[in-house]
């Protein structure tokens, strides 16, 4: 009968110890059933699987290794594996697998420990640990590091909703995000992007600070957050905030393109997404102004907001055209995907108030960014320590493939 055996290195990283040990392997005709190998701070941890043929002794290659692997730095250890262990190993590569993905400013020991509580209490395997962040410098004590971890783990869960919840609860105790997702081929294979604007792309709500220009800003302030909870319906709620513009001047209507910075790390993700490629959408319930200027800046492809109605030189209270909802939203949404002939299951929505909600749900991956409270327990995921740009690591960007390529440059290949 043939033989299986667990091979393990680990010790000092160099190039070409996996050439010279695989090529031990070959002189055996080993055949590799399984491989892993990681490096972390220059420490090799490489695993093979391999079978021998009945007609091959196991003797003279263990000792080819343990030969080899000591003049390589490094040490080996062998694990015979059985018939019924393998058959066990086996059956598991069909479990459902899934990604947890951590985000913070810094990722201590104290945070990677509830989460992975979690995963072994809802009776998953965490197959791989991976940083996608880049290595820590003083930015970490300036407050504005991006540091993120990656889990793939696999099994049953009884309740994917409850592991969520739980991912949620840990979360906000922590200061953290955790993102949870199944593994699929969607997930790797996004194609479009869609956002809401106020208080997403950027800081702030254009209606709030027109009516600040107004006079109006306390009264039209009271309802925005009103209405972001959910407590008056959007239109009803739009339509009072309006007309408390009336009579404002065009002038100062404009004055506020550029006024208004963008959300932290929009220009990173928005230009990045672009230069690979993905589609882009701005899905709001603000105004049409303000939208078309962030399409013209960034070369964002589809563009749906309210058309504030000017006559005169002056603001009239009114809107023209319907008014952009959340109902509506998630229909543009959907035409948007259909025109692309995208799958809902590879659209990505993005947005913080009550009436982003229909969208995020309809979208295969529906991301709550720095949200109100009812947004973030309803949607799937919930982004609230880091910047936009952070939204890169969940559909699998490292820092380090970004690396060499700034902004500027990106905005040249567009």
């Amino acid at each position: 009968m043939s033989e299986k055996i667990l091979i393990h290195f680990s010790g000092q990283d160099h190039p070409g110890q996996t050439t010279v040990l695989t090529g031990i392997l070959a002189v055996y005709d080993a055949c590799v059933l399984d491989i892993g190998q990681a490096v972390v701070h220059e420490t090799l941890a490489l695993a093979l699987l391999v079978e021998l043929s009945a007609e091959r002794d196991f003797e003279p290659l263990k000792r080819a290794l343990i030969e080899r692997s000591g003049e390589l730095g490094l040490q080996v250890r062998f694990t015979p594996i059985s018939d019924e262990a393998l058959d066990h190993w086996l059956a598991t590569q069909g479990r459902d697998r899934y990604i947890i993905t951590v985000l913070g400013r810094a990722i201590s020991a104290r945070q990677l420990s509830r989460v992975s509580a979690i995963v072994a209490h809802h009776r998953l395997n965490i197959d791989r640990i991976e940083r996608l962040s880049g290595r820590l410098s003083l930015a970490i004590h300036r407050g504005d590091a991006n540091a993120c971890v990656e889990l793939e783990a696999s099994g049953q869960i009884a309740s994917e909703d409850g592991m969520r919840a739980d991912f949620l609860a840990v979360a906000q105790e922590l200061g953290i995000d955790i993102a949870f997702q199944r593994e699929s081929i969607f997930r790797r294979n996004r194609r479009l992007f869609a956002f809401d604007m106020d208080s997403t792309l950027i800081q702030g709500e254009v209606i709030d600070e027109l009516a600040a220009m107004a006079g109006a800003g306390d009264r039209v302030a009271a309802i925005t957050e009103s209405a972001m909870r959910g407590e008056i319906e959007f239109r009803e709620s739009f339509r009072r905030r309006v007309a408390l513009l009336k009579g404002l001047p065009e002038e100062r209507v404009f004055e506020l393109i550029g006024r208004i910075p963008l959300a932290e790390g929009a220009e990173q993700l928005i230009r990045t997404l672009k230069m690979l490629g993905y589609k882009t959408a701005i899905l709001s319930g603000g105004f049409t102004f303000f939208a078309e200027h962030l399409k013209e800046r960034f070369g964002i492809d589809y563009v749906f907001a309210n058309t504030l109605e000017i006559a005169g030189g002056v603001v009239t209270g009114e809107v023209s055209g319907r008014i952009i909802d959340g109902a509506t939203k998630a229909d543009l949404l959907r035409q948007i995907a259909e025109r692309e002939r995208i799958s809902l299951e590879q659209v990505i929505a993005v947005g913080d108030g009550a009436n982003d909600l229909p969208m995020l749900n309809l979208a295969g991956m529906g991301i709550a960014f720095r949200a109100k409270p009812v947004v973030r327990q309803s949607a799937d995921h919930s982004l609230t320590h880091l910047g936009l740009d952070s939204l890169l690591y969940l559909i699998g960007v490292r820092d380090r493939d970004l690396e060499g390529i700034e902004v500027s440059q990106i905005v040249a290949r567009i």
